[in-house]
């Protein structure tokens, strides 16, 4: 319920549930497949309070909404009637062959990030009680709780089988039980019985079989899932619907598996031998370069969601060599973003601001940097700046150092618990933290240094605003009108703050009071303030007017000006916007109103510009 109206919102930006080819969500972003990406309306949600950041990328229209992005992604489900059970749509994608990957590991990988997240966190944990002698390995205690962390990795097959079933549109059950037939005991019995014969012993239908062992493996159960779906769309083309429920099925299994064992498999071994090995060849030429270009354009890469690409190679690392090296260099990158955030945090005197970077240090802790990185170090671009220098530079000292981890996980604070060796801890483990330090001090020290513009020493000064009550002149000419009155519901609401709104008479809009210009969005429809004394206040232009993309607005100052009060701040065409069908309500907000013990409102029914509107009480 909480999130219904948000929901509405995105849904109607993205074109409706009918444009809507497919939707899944991974840590922080929901990841629309759209059958038409012109009907979406990205600047519109960018301009949404409830979202972060739209990003078009991989093929995918791409909604970053925050950590609560589960609780949002099932109210778009239930608001646009998406179910497990919707069939899976024709292939409509016409990308770019690097875009289809893209989506497709996505799309396999992202319904189960959660767990495997929290399966590399338990098994890192696990390490770090051994090496502390916390835990022994033949204790029931640590079987157990091992092998609550390595099943989702010993079983990749059957997992991956469901999730890359459902991508290719065909029954997730049937790639399940392929998967579950590559990590059949009887199968791991003639893995075992081979490797100690030396031999092949095995024939399937008079033909050699070569057995492997694929718990742990990636790319041959999505080669055999991608078959199986295949084949599952010819026998329902061509078989007769009295009989295609279960001869369907019957051919998948009876076909796929034989030929996984026999070619699938074998062949998607050595491509999955060849890929590590290229990438261990790589870093073993220039481990500290690799580790710098890593560190550098991991974030970059973040800000596309290009960043899955990497994904299955640092798994299939794992699963050829029992370790990577990969993922202990993107710790740094993540730790840089922190520590730009971390700086922010420190330097800024904007009480929005500290609040937002507050929370986004501690998500960044665990892994999450969409809220630093699109809140706050790239809209401010030197922190984001500092934060991928930092990152390259700790990312090349955890390279030269040879660090490694010996679980798959999501580079956060937990990842240093899996960089523990096997034989305890030695010179990469301090390698890895020392890198990881000098990533988060370096890029906190420069953002604190050079990370934030300069602003009034008045409105950098620390003091709280005075305790008499602080007058908001009114911005413009016009009728005062009631938040609650206004025909948009999360101003009404009071959500974005406390406030008033004038229907303006004119298209003249100053400055309410003495300050900076905050901020200044790209279409002009609204403006950010803040005063010497602290408060934060929002003009927002009429209702909807961002989809004007400009067109009848005009600015005066840039972000970062110094205005009196009675500056003009913006000017903009009355009657075109009425003749656009666009609704003149201006909401003026109160952005920082929690800071405060009261807003009320001053004006009575119409108000002169520069006359008191709005008392803030402190």
């Amino acid at each position: 319920m909480e999130y219904q109206s948000l929901a509405k919102d995105i849904l109607s930006h993205v074109g409706g549930a009918d444009n809507i080819i497919s939707l899944v969500h991974c840590a922080t972003r929901l990841r629309f497949k759209l059958k038409e990406v012109k009907k979406a309306d990205a600047e519109g949600l960018k301009a949404h309070p409830g979202v972060i950041m739209v990003v078009e990328s991989g093929g995918q229209f791409q909604v970053v909404i925050g950590n609560h992005v589960h609780a949002v992604w099932q109210a778009v489900r239930t608001a646009a009637g998406l179910t497990d059970e919707t069939p899976a749509p024709a292939d409509h994608d016409k990308g770019s062959l690097f875009s289809r990957l893209i989506d497709i590991v996505s799309g396999i990988f992202t319904p189960f990030i959660g767990i495997l997240a929290a399966s590399g966190i338990l098994k890192g944990m696990l390490a770090l009680a051994v090496v502390c002698g916390w835990l022994d390995t033949e204790s029931g205690t640590y079987k157990i709780w091992f092998a609550a962390s390595d099943a989702l990795f010993f079983f990749f097959p059957l997992i991956l089988g469901y999730t890359a079933g459902k991508k290719f549109g065909g029954n997730p059950f049937i790639t399940m039980a392929i998967g579950g037939a590559l990590t059949h005991p009887l199968m791991i019995a003639a893995f075992e019985g081979s490797q100690a014969s030396g031999a092949v012993s095995e024939t399937f239908l008079g033909i050699p079989v070569t057995f492997i062992n694929y718990s742990g493996s990636v790319i041959p159960i999505i080669l055999a899932a991608w078959l199986s779906c295949w084949l599952e769309k010819q026998g329902n083309r061509f078989l007769h619907a009295a009989v295609k429920n279960f001869f369907t099925p019957l051919l998948c299994l009876a076909i796929t598996v034989p030929l996984t064992f026999l070619l699938i498999g074998p062949v998607a071994t050595w491509l999955s031998q060849m890929l590590a090995h290229g990438y261990q060849t790589i870093y073993t030429l220039a481990p500290w370069l690799a580790g710098a270009a890593l560190g550098a354009l991991w974030q970059v890469c973040v800000i596309f969601g290009l960043h899955w690409g990497l994904v299955p190679l640092m798994i299939n690392n794992i699963a050829v060599f029992g370790q990577d090296s990969m993922l202990p260099i993107l710790l740094p990158a993540v730790l840089g973003q922190v520590g730009a955030t971390l700086g922010i945090f420190l330097r800024t005197r904007d009480a929005r601001q500290k609040m937002l970077a507050g929370s986004a240090v501690a998500a960044g802790v665990f892994g999450i940097t969409e809220p630093a990185v699109y809140g706050l170090t790239l809209p401010l671009r030197r922190p984001f700046v500092f934060g991928c220098v930092a990152g390259a530079i700790g990312g090349a000292i955890v390279g030269f150092s040879n660090s490694h981890v010996y679980s798959f996980g999501f580079a956060n604070v937990f990842t240093l618990a899996q960089m523990i060796p096997p034989g305890g801890v030695d010179a990469t483990l301090w390698g890895g933290i020392i890198g990881c330090a000098v990533a988060l001090v370096l890029s906190c020290v420069l953002t604190l240094i050079a990370g934030l513009p300069n602003i009034p020493a008045a409105a950098q000064a620390d003091v709280a605003p005075e305790p008499k009550a602080n007058e908001i002149l009114a911005p413009m000419n016009g009728s005062v009108l009631a938040l609650d009155q206004v025909p948009d519901s999360t101003f009404a609401s009071g959500l974005l703050g406390k406030g008033v709104a004038i229907i303006p008479a004119d298209g003249r809009v100053i400055a309410p009071f003495a300050g900076v210009v905050a901020s200044l969005f790209a279409t002009k429809h609204a403006i950010g303030l803040l005063s010497n004394s602290g408060i934060e206040v929002l003009i927002h232009v009429g209702i909807d007017t961002v989809k004007l993309d400009g067109k009848p607005f005009t600015a005066h100052v840039q972000v970062g000006d110094l205005v009196n009060a009675g500056d003009l701040l913006l000017e903009f065409d009355r009657d075109a916007i009425i003749r656009s069908g666009f609704d003149l309500a201006t909401p003026i907000i109160i952005s920082n109103s929690d800071c405060f013990t009261g807003v009320s409102t001053v004006a009575s029914s119409s108000v002169q510009a520069g006359k008191p509107l709005l008392a803030v009480a402190g």
